[in-house]
């Protein structure tokens, strides 16, 4: 039997290089959406309802009776009620309700490959890092998973989860992709030693500086929030 092919996806810019149609896509927003969004759920909320802009925000909130929440340049954007940290969705506070999350990078490549006819859109960061893993390989399908990367400019966070993704289910897919061979080969350098690691990363240093550390480390930390997060009717659900 043929196995299922598996390619990384390092940019949202290189999207339109790969057939989407019919394939499960991992959207990985590492610092720190994807981490927020498995935070939220695995704590009881009912829904994540992800949008692009900050209006939309707003005006979806105010009709669901939402949590709102988004940040720029690591400051809550006005208007809006929440951040981005995953710290502020624990369960006393989430449970039960809809959080509507506007992120920069990850809502981007979400509707791209909504767009380009994903037959799937789950969502991946380290906290959930084994629901996604055991999710791909009952699947048998083609997977993508998708670098929410930085402005469209590559970045290791998110490859890094790719490599730890790979490193678990590579028996199970065809991959003959040389972005998964250097995700998983980077992931296999570091993986044993991430808090360390990613203190060098441009992320850590844009981040850090509002002083968001514990946060970071957080989201490199396997299995601390281990739901799956599926798109479904406009959001986010437990899957």
């Amino acid at each position: 039997m043929q196995k299922p092919v598996l390619h990384t996806l390092l940019s949202p810019r290189l999207l339109d290089l790969y057939d989407v149609d019919n394939s499960i896509v991992v959207i990985i927003d590492v610092f720190r959406a994807t981490s927020t969004i498995a935070t939220a759920l695995y704590n009881g909320a009912e829904k994540v309802v992800p949008v692009a802009g900050v209006e939309d925000c707003i005006a979806i909130g105010k009709k669901l009776e939402a949590v709102t929440a988004g940040e720029r340049d690591g400051k809550i954007i006005k208007g809006l009620q929440h951040g981005n940290s995953p710290a502020e969705y624990f369960r006393e506070f989430i449970e039960g309700k809809t959080l509507v999350l506007t992120t920069t990078n990850g809502t981007r490549l979400l509707h791209m490959a909504l767009d380009k006819g994903a037959s799937e859109v789950v969502t991946g960061s380290f906290p959930n890092l084994s629901a996604v893993s055991e999710h791909l390989i009952a699947s048998k399908k083609n997977v993508i998973l998708g670098c929410s990367a930085w402005k469209d400019r590559f970045n290791l966070e998110d490859t890094l989860f790719a490599g730890a993704v790979i490193s678990r289910i590579k028996e199970h897919f065809t991959i003959h992709c040389d972005s998964s061979l250097m995700a998983e080969d980077m992931y296999n350098l570091h993986g044993n030693n991430m808090y360390a690691f990613i203190r060098k990363l441009t992320h850590w240093h844009r981040l850090s500086a509002f002083g968001l550390e514990k946060d970071l480390e957080y989201c490199v930390t396997p299995n601390v929030a281990n739901v799956l997060p599926v798109y479904k009717d406009g959001a986010l659900v437990a899957g």
